[in-house]
């Protein structure tokens, strides 16, 4: 099935973005990381109004898809295909439902913070691949915005870059991984109860 990857660059406290929607901190430093194989694994991007606007005026007034298939949740924006975008008004939920039966690559979940907090809220989120850049913004736009109900994941990517940079990834835990979890924490447990017991006094 494919998966919906929340992906995005965030600062140490948690922020996406400054307040008017400002990028610039996530490229202070230069860095070796590379989001290339990350895109070869992808071919549709989700993103709010907001999101779409502000890469709109990063890019100099036009919207750059980068070769993907970029859907616009918005509630008042005219629905439709145009720009290089198409606009929708649909609940995640339903679209994600319809859109994972499409043949195709994994979902990238580009944001906003307000976006992810309705995918969240109906467990949408398969994995979290974020980028943190060794800067505190103080205010600005959240990681993630609040009010939605807790959801463990688990980490599976942890790797250093240049720059200072941290990219970690992140997966879901739903059913089977939150047994196999389960059973490695029992199995963990009775090692440390047995490494006990044979360095104890005898």
């Amino acid at each position: 099935m494919r998966k919906i990857i929340y992906g995005v660059g965030t600062s140490l406290d948690g922020y996406i973005a400054r307040l008017h929607g400002s990028l610039e901190f996530l490229h202070l430093r230069p860095s070796n990381y590379s989001m290339g194989p990350f895109f070869k694994t992808i071919d549709v991007g989700l993103m709010g109004r907001k999101t779409y606007e502000a890469g709109v005026r990063m890019s100099g007034g036009k919207f750059e898809s980068h070769g993907l298939r970029c859907y616009i949740f918005s509630r008042s924006l005219p629905e439709g295909e145009r720009d290089g975008a198409i606009f929708v008004r649909e609940e995640p939920k339903r679209f994600v439902e319809e859109l994972r039966k499409k043949k195709g690559k994994d979902i990238w979940l580009i944001g906003g913070g307000e976006l992810t907090r309705e995918f969240l809220k109906e467990d949408l989120v398969d994995e979290l691949h974020l980028g943190i850049v060794p800067v505190l913004v103080g205010e600005g736009i959240p990681l993630f915005a609040a009010g939605f109900p807790q959801r463990e994941f688990a980490l599976t990517e942890s790797k250093a870059h240049s720059g200072g940079l941290i990219a970690l990834k992140y997966e879901r835990v739903r059913g089977r991984l939150r047994l196999k979890l389960r059973v490695q924490v029992k199995i963990s447990a009775s090692a440390r109860s047995l490494q006990g017991f044979a360095s104890g006094p005898g």
